[in-house]
C-alpha cells in the first residue's frame, strides 16, 4: 500500500469458466481465484495496487504431463514462453484479465454456449 506502484498477479485458468468434469477441484479453485481476483480488484480500486488475472489455456509443462499421458490426451498445451509474452503484454496494457489462447472468449459465452462446450469437452466422462 505504501508503494507508488504495486501489483498482484493471480494465475487462474480457462477451466475456471468451463470445467472438466474429471478435475472438479482444480476447476473449482480456478473459478474461486477468478472471483477472488475480481473482488480484490474492486476493493483495491482506490489504491495504487493493481490486481491482474492471467487466464491461460493448458500449458506444456511437467505439471500435468503425466496425467495427460495417462488420459491419452494428445494436446500438450501452448509453450510457456507464449504465456509469458502474453502476460507481459497484458500487464503493459493494464489488461486486468489477461486471457491467452483457447481461454479467450470463454468468459463471454452464453449459458447455452458454455453448456455445449462443456458437453464437447467432457463427452461421456
Amino acid at each position: 500500500m505504501k508503494q507508488e506502484q504495486a501489483a498482484i498477479v493471480n494465475v487462474s485458468s480457462g477451466l475456471g469458466f468451463v470445467p472438466l468434469a474429471m478435475m472438479p477441484v482444480y476447476c473449482a479453485t480456478k473459478a474461486a481465484l477468478h472471483s477472488f481476483s475480481w473482488s480484490l480488484r474492486h476493493q483495491l480500486r482506490k489504491t495504487s495496487i493493481k490486481v491482474f488475472e492471467v487466464i491461460p489455456p493448458t500449458v506444456d509443462t511437467e505439471l500435468d504431463r503425466g496425467a495427460r499421458e495417462k488420459r491419452k490426451q494428445e494436446y500438450r498445451g501452448i509453450p510457456p514462453i507464449d504465456v509469458a509474452e502474453a502476460t507481459l503484454a497484458g500487464l503493459a496494457m493494464d489488461e486486468f484479465e489477461i486471457t491467452i489462447g483457447q481461454s479467450q472468449g470463454l468468459r463471454t459465452r452464453t449459458p447455452q454456449e458454455a453448456e455445449e462446450l462443456f458437453q464437447r469437452m467432457n463427452g461421456n466422462w
